[in-house]
């Protein structure tokens, strides 16, 4: 697609600047009070916010369970540390990192649908009693297998991206073996462990560390959506230059998760867990 002309341009940029004040205004007004009511309305558009299956500081929820806490806060800590280490380098890892991908992306898919199906028998006794769950499903399994597969979203996201946008890419893998990425997953275990602390010096940065993850995420997403929508693929060489991208990218995700939000609140009647019956 080519790119649209110079007056085109300048209403596209009108557009998505108001489009991105009316958004980010009506989900301010509409959605709960507080920065901890922000964060659990980002929350509730991607989580079932179960009580029971999330952590807690006293007898405040954190705005995701504990799987989507973990799976957030390992996409966080693996763009940011690709952003240190890896910077404009658009090359999927080495095959040995891409197996060891492949492993945490199974353990979070065995883990949730045990944990689903342990789900399933608690609210409805006698339901699929003939299939046997594997282990009785925990929070620390839980964070575990939820940051593995955030950290996999994220390294197979940030040199897409990187492909997308950057008219000087660099042709390198960020993981070029697994020792850079046995450093990452170290750093995600550690905040894992320090998450399983229970400490509210730690819980309250995880809880909006791992909801702004979900709204990165969606923005990095859309980003390159809309810059392949433009015409303007391998466009850029500075993040300065990505602010028109990046904000419609940011305002597509925020009408995402206000619409699901309002879909929700208007099919349950309140922001908390989806309602549950049969316990």
């Amino acid at each position: 697609m080519q790119k649209a002309a110079p007056r085109t341009q300048k209403v596209i940029r009108v557009f998505v600047i108001l489009a991105a004040v009316l958004v980010i205004t009506g989900w301010l007004v509409e959605t709960p009070s507080g920065l901890l009511g922000k964060a659990d309305a980002v929350g509730y558009a991607v989580c079932h916010r179960i009580s029971e299956r999330s952590f807690h500081i006293g007898t405040r929820q954190l705005p995701l369970c504990a799987r989507c806490t973990g799976m957030y806060l390992g996409a966080m800590t693996g763009l940011v540390f690709q952003m240190i280490v890896g910077r404009k380098r658009d090359r999927i890892p080495h095959w040995s990192v891409l197996v060891v991908l492949g492993i945490l992306t199974a353990a979070f898919g065995v883990d949730g649908a045990n944990s689903y199906l342990y789900l399933i028998k608690s609210i409805q006794p006698g339901v699929l009693a003939n299939i046997p769950n594997l282990y009785v499903p925990n929070n620390t399994l839980r964070i575990l297998t939820g940051s593995g597969m955030g950290l996999a979203m994220s390294v197979m996201l940030f040199p897409a991206f990187n492909q997308t946008v950057w008219a000087d890419g660099v042709e390198k893998r960020i993981f070029p073996d697994l020792r850079l990425f046995a450093l990452v997953m170290s750093i995600t275990l550690a905040l894992d462990l320090l998450t399983l602390t229970g400490s509210p010096i730690v819980l309250y940065p995880v809880a909006f560390i791992s909801t702004l993850g979900v709204l990165v995420l969606l923005t990095m997403v859309y980003c390159m959506v809309w810059v392949m929508l433009m015409g303007q693929d391998n466009a850029f060489t500075k993040y300065s230059q990505l602010w028109l991208p990046l904000l419609a990218g940011l305002t597509i995700a925020m009408i995402q998760t206000f619409a699901i939000d309002m879909l929700r609140l208007w099919l349950t009647g309140t922001w908390g867990a989806f309602p549950l019956t049969g316990k």
